[in-house]
């Protein structure tokens, strides 16, 4: 699978990745990435952004490319977290992108800090395809860590069969919906 930056300063430079039959990490996919930058396209410019399960660093890498000031990217995976390296490095984006290794469920307070954008996506499913339901917990250490300024928007992207009940403290304000994907925008509420 190629995966390619779709707009600002690294525009159509393509991103490694894993081969198309490694199933460990999922991309999210070009037409998903261009609606979800859309919609936040003139929050990014600037933004202190942090990308939950960063995969390959796809989308923090975009955010980058359109103008944000930081990305954190944060990641499990050995093989995720070298090719955000290697992406980063090619593009030239050192100076303003930070690599955590951490388990966004166990290890959230590593990433305390407040931020403009939180986009997240985790995995579906685990190794032996059994599925997965991190988004809530996720939700969740978002509020419990209080890393969201009054303004933020945070994007989870899950499976549309993941169920995610209300999380105190935030407002769904738009869902997308691209096949067996979901994506949520997200306000912090009082």
């Amino acid at each position: 699978m190629s995966l390619r930056v779709i707009a600002g300063t690294a525009r159509g430079r393509f991103l490694k990745t894993l081969p198309q039959d490694d199933l460990s990490i999922r991309p999210m996919l070009g037409r998903m990435k261009k609606s979800v930058f859309d919609i936040i396209q003139f929050k990014v410019p600037n933004s202190i952004f942090l990308d939950l399960f960063a995969g390959v660093g796809s989308v923090g890498i975009e955010a980058l490319s359109r103008g944000a000031k930081k990305v954190i990217f944060a990641e499990i995976s050995n093989k995720s977290l070298s090719l955000i390296k290697t992406n980063v490095d090619t593009l030239k984006f050192n100076d303003r992108a930070q690599i955590i290794k951490c388990d966004v469920i166990k290890d959230f307070y590593v990433l305390q800090d407040k931020y403009d954008i939180i986009f997240m996506g985790p995995p579906y499913k685990d190794g032996d395809k059994n599925a997965l339901a991190l988004t809530e917990p996720t939700l969740k250490n978002i509020i419990k860590y209080d890393v969201l300024k009054e303004d933020s928007v945070l994007i989870a992207q899950k499976h549309i069969k993941e169920p995610v009940k209300g999380v105190a403290g935030l407002g769904c304000f738009r869902t997308e919906k691209y096949g067996d994907t979901g994506i949520s925008f997200y306000k912090r509420i009082r």
